[in-house]
């Protein structure tokens, strides 16, 4: 079994781009320096031993020892021992509405990124019982089976968007099948959570909802949004353009559809609660879960696990000695072989 114990420093990756475009920016800028002085084939031959091959391999060897080190301070484990463990629990399953009406910002900042932020609040408090996500717009997609692995939901969560699901739509029917076959044969007590804004555009929600029941699944749903609705934000990039309109260029305002998520958890024999600007209701509806009787769960997971960073820094470390080692002037055998010098 492998896996990082320090997730959150994979965010240090997004330096790897940052750099890039500052070494292409560097590159450009000495260029056009230089031309300032002639002709690019009279400096060329000026500096003879000038070579941007070089440089762009030594580029090459420091990002790739900066990877190895944020690799080791996201510390790397291997599991080294297996053991049953026993654990009392349900299985939970969160389907997310993530179309484009969740971005209304009725509740702020919009009505996904506050479901998102309760879920995260929600996996905190887990203990012993098995999560799963689905992800739903005009089509349901398993986000993350069904697991004990509660820092891989956060991560899963966190990643969450609605560009995710490519169809628009809200398939809440869909969403309710995807979530039930996703407990396999579990005999456990089961439960789903739908939180969306109602809008439903597909399928035969009622009877998905039935057919749940008859297999022993608990619907519970949230209802995100006001009753007066909002308007659809439309972004272009992280800046918001314009809010979208129908054909007749009249402002199109989500409203929330309580009517239809009370007769889902109503046929669920769960609880409708609906959202607020203070809180979602996804602490009411685990506090009724919470209540559910709790099956013991034997599972077989990786008790021991050896820190494998010290890898990594080697690596980096090799890296840096060796760059410094790697001068910038041209070598013999690179004369023969100027890939990057034809411009």
């Amino acid at each position: 079994m492998f896996r990082f114990a320090h997730i959150n420093y994979f965010y240090l990756l997004a330096l790897i781009p940052v750099l890039i475009g500052f070494l292409l920016f560097f590159l450009l800028w000495k260029k056009k320096t230089l031309l300032k002085y002639g002709d690019w084939a009279v400096i060329r031959q000026l500096m003879p031993e000038y070579s941007i091959g070089k440089q762009i391999l030594k580029f090459i060897g420091m990002t790739v020892a900066l990877i190895f080190l944020i690799l080791a301070l996201a510390d790397p484990q291997t599991g080294s021992r297996i053991e049953k463990v026993k654990r009392k629990g349900i299985d939970l399953m969160i389907c997310l509405d993530v179309s484009n009406s969740m971005m209304a910002q009725d509740i702020k900042p919009n009505r996904l990124e506050r479901a998102k932020q309760s879920i995260l609040r929600l996996i905190d408090n887990l203990e012993g019982d098995r999560l799963g996500i689905i992800v739903f717009a005009g089509k349901a997609y398993t986000q993350l089976p069904i697991t004990t692995d509660y820092a891989a939901a956060k991560m899963f969560t966190s990643s969450i968007n609605t560009g995710i699901v490519p169809t628009q739509g809200t398939a809440i029917a869909e969403a309710i099948e995807v979530a039930s076959n996703g407990f396999g044969e579990s005999k456990h007590n089961k439960a789903i959570v739908v939180i969306t804004d109602g809008e439903d555009h597909e399928g035969n929600v009622l009877e998905q909802s039935e057919a749940a029941l008859k297999k022993g699944i608990t619907i519970y749903a949230i209802g995100m949004g006001l009753p007066e609705g909002a308007p659809i934000p439309i972004f272009t990039g992280n800046v918001q353009t314009g809010y979208k309109k129908d054909s007749e260029g009249q402002t199109i305002m989500s409203k929330l559809d309580e009517t239809l998520l009370q007769r889902i958890a109503s046929i669920g024999k769960g609880m409708y609660v609906r959202a607020t600007t203070s809180e979602t209701g996804l602490n009411k509806i685990f506090e009724d879960i919470s209540k559910i009787q709790k099956s013991e769960i034997e599972e077989k997971q990786f008790s021991d696990y050896e820190d494998r960073f010290q890898y990594f820094v080697a690596l980096a470390l090799l890296l840096l000695i060796v760059d410094l080692f790697v001068f910038e002037r041209k070598t013999q055998w690179l004369k023969k072989f100027r890939p990057f010098e034809k411009s």
